[in-house]
């Protein structure tokens, strides 16, 4: 860490030097002016003047590309916070390969659209604004449409209705969308601090546990979906167990929307004492998936292999919802409060 004297210019007025090899990098010079940002714990953050302008373009080369690659580049590019991606050959044409992935990665992501396109060259442009969302906000929806995701995937297990695990399957398209919009903002504020505020965050110190939280919640809207192709898959859509069995799975489904919601509203809200609610409720949860497995009756191993997989799946659930509640005790206790006093 360097450090700098502090000098006194006028009555009022105290100043310090910047460094010089940080001015040359960040093209500071004499009579430019810099931003500066007050945060937490008596910090202050100086930026550059373009650190307010956003990196907007990007140009990605398809030449030496396969189609998958191409399409994770593009996904990258989003998540890194460009406005305008540019794919492009530098001889003939693009193939229709490259086209392709770049109209899937188009449905993927949201707020993205074509807005130009030649045989050599596709732009495509993300229409969000940083400050149409808050953090906050998004963890909210993705936690909301992964509990749907849950609640239609087990409500078709117990009636055998193949429609609602499919509607549970359409969803995880928006939950995946959602995931990847929270990335893209999370690494716009980290780049660029003033972009902080603007998602919800007085600094950018929540970034890196919120990072941890969307892929918690992204990573239970796949159990979800794991959940809605047993659904789809099993005879008749449905368990082989009888109605008490069902309905103790069902209360098990119950009880694991509840830390999930917990989870996160402990995170939005930096509340210990929701974090601590958490972990009785995890701990009552703990055994509930053997518990259900040691009263099944006797029934053929794929039988019982679809029960289990169900019911590790609402486990594994819980235990992404107790990480989450983790992260939460750690941003809660970075605060003063009736728990912690901080000199």
């Amino acid at each position: 860490m360097e450090t700098r004297k502090v000098q006194r210019l006028g009555p009022s007025t105290l100043a310090m030097t910047l460094p010089a090899e940080w001015a040359k990098e960040q093209n500071v010079e004499k009579g430019d002016e810099v931003s500066l940002r007050m945060g937490g714990k008596g910090t202050l953050t100086v930026l550059p003047e373009s650190a307010n302008t956003e990196d907007v373009e990007a140009t990605l080369q398809a030449d030496n590309l396969d189609a998958d690659a191409l399409e994770r580049a593009i996904l990258a590019q989003y998540v890194l916070g460009r406005r305008v991606i540019n794919i492009t050959t530098k001889e003939g044409a693009l193939d229709s390969d490259h086209i392709n992935a770049v109209y899937r990665a188009e449905t993927q992501l949201m707020g993205l659209g074509v807005i130009e396109e030649t045989p050599e060259n596709i732009a495509i442009r993300c229409s969000v604004d940083p400050e149409d969302f808050t953090l906050d906000n998004l963890l909210g929806r993705l936690e909301n449409t992964g509990s749907t995701m849950r609640g239609e995937a087990v409500k078709a297990l117990a009636h055998g209705n193949p429609d609602l695990a499919q509607r549970a399957l359409n969803r995880e398209r928006q939950a995946n969308k959602i995931f990847v919009l929270l990335l893209r903002l999370i690494f716009t504020a980290y780049q660029n601090p003033n972009l902080a505020r603007a998602v919800g965050l007085d600094s950018g110190f929540p970034l890196i546990g919120y990072r941890s939280v969307a892929k918690n919640l992204e990573l239970i809207a796949d159990n979800a979906e794991d959940i809605a192709e047993i659904a789809m898959d099993a005879d008749e859509h449905t368990l082989d167990v009888d109605s008490s069995t069902m309905r103790r799975i069902r209360e098990f489904t119950d009880q694991v929307d509840e830390i999930t919601v917990m989870g996160v509203q402990a995170v939005v809200e930096r509340d210990y004492a929701l974090t601590i609610e958490c972990r009785y409720l995890f701990r009552e949860l703990k055994d509930r998936e053997d518990d259900i497995l040691a009263d099944l009756p006797e029934m053929d191993n794929e039988q019982l292999l679809r029960v289990r997989e169900v019911l590790v799946s609402l486990q594994e659930t819980a235990q992404y919802a107790m990480r989450t509640a983790e992260i939460a005790a750690n941003l809660a206790l970075n605060e003063e409060n009736e728990y912690v006093t901080i000199k």
